[in-house]
């Protein structure tokens, strides 16, 4: 173990993070561009140095959520392109010729807007149309002669990618994901027969590749869950996941205290758990603050000397009270895994958000800023 130092704290493997992108990469082909997705501060990894390694790696591409978020990765030095996936807002527009950012529009009314921007900054701008076949969020319904005739109004803002979101990607009891492919497939065949055919066009992001939707792909994938680790378990009469990936980050937590305690003693906020007989008990340095979900009251586990032991009563703010009942060895100051591999137990992202009652996207997302991110090239 490192970071003797820390409390609360996260490891990130840099190998894990080059592995899966290689992994997509492979399996998306040569043809393929791969747009790792770096918002959200990679999920929860740290996006920084997580877009240093995937750039290492060869990624040309990086896809964050907003300006703010791609500001934090040119001030960093990282130099691939950037896409804003959900735009910009107008005081965030000056950032964008300077910083070399591409943003998503979503609106064709939008082009006319970054014209003038381009035009102000004496420089071409690119952008992305995103396409609304049924996710009903983000993404124009306009049909292609609009999109056609406002892409060919403006001369320095230019239309470089065309794209669309799965609603429900991972469920094959569901036709909306057909019906997606082929509403956007209808209007890039008429902005094609238009005249207006985008260098890249992308609707794939981690389920789709993973279960090999290839007619998704066309030439870039943005696969974001994926280069931290995990799919996403598909609903329905899914094909075999085709994509291998291996968890890049691992969370631990220091024991502040031990004690053996009587039966009847009731345990944290509201006495939820009484004692039936006499326990020994650890209190954990993290808690809801951490990004342990409130919810893992009463029904979460960690893992203390290579086993998994219940979390007893609430989760509080700064602690979490486990049962070391078990591991009579377990001390002040030792270390027990949130998230992870020790001996020969074992817990995900998945298996949390199970126990929770949520995303595995959330748990990694919800890991807090006051955890110490910590990298490592195993």
């Amino acid at each position: 173990m490192i970071a003797n130092e820390h409390r609360c704290w996260v490891e990130v493997s840099r190998r894990r993070i080059a592995e899966n992108f290689r992994a997509v990469r492979d399996l998306v082909g040569s043809g393929v561009e791969v747009m790792p997705v770096v918002k959200a501060d990679a999920y929860g990894h740290g996006a920084v140095e997580v877009s240093r390694v995937l750039e290492a790696e060869g990624a040309r591409w990086l896809a964050v959520s907003s300006v703010a978020e791609a500001v934090t990765l040119r001030e960093a030095g990282l130099q691939a392109g950037i896409l804003v996936m959900t735009g910009f807002l107008p005081h965030e527009a000056e950032a964008l010729a300077p910083l070399r950012l591409t943003p998503v529009l979503h609106d064709p009314d939008a082009i006319a807007s970054l014209e003038r921007l381009a035009e102000t900054a004496g420089r071409p701008l690119e952008y992305h149309l995103k396409i609304d076949t049924g996710m009903t969020r983000l993404g124009t319904r306009a049909g292609a002669a609009t999109i056609a005739a406002a892409v060919k109004a403006s001369g320095r803002a230019r239309l470089q990618g065309l794209m669309t979101h799965f609603a429900s990607a991972g469920n094959y009891e569901s036709g909306q994901t057909e019906g997606q492919m082929r509403a956007f497939e209808e209007i890039l065949s008429a902005l094609r027969a238009a005249g207006v055919d985008p260098p890249f066009v992308h609707a794939a992001s981690t389920i789709a590749i993973a279960y090999g939707r290839r007619d998704a792909w066309h030439n870039l994938v943005r696969p974001g869950h994926a280069i931290y680790g995990y799919v996403s378990p598909a609903r329905g009469p899914a094909p075999h996941v085709a994509l291998s990936v291996r968890p890049a980050l691992s969370w631990h937590a220091r024991v502040l205290t031990v004690r053996d305690v009587p039966a009847g003693s009731r345990i944290g906020y509201g006495g939820t758990f009484e004692t039936p007989s006499p326990m020994r008990i650890g209190v954990l340095s993290a808690g809801y603050a951490d990004g342990i979900p409130h919810r893992l009251s009463g029904r979460g586990k960690v893992i203390a000397g290579g086993h998994l032991v219940p979390m007893m009563g609430a989760v509080s703010m700064d602690v979490t009270t486990i049962d070391l009942t078990s591991c009579p060895d377990v001390r002040p100051g030792d270390a027990v895994t949130l998230l992870g591999r020790e001996g020969g137990a074992e817990l995900d992202a998945q298996q949390i958000a199970r126990a929770a009652g949520t995303l595995s996207y959330s748990v990694l997302c919800g890991i807090g800023a006051r955890v110490r991110r910590v990298y490592v090239d195993g």
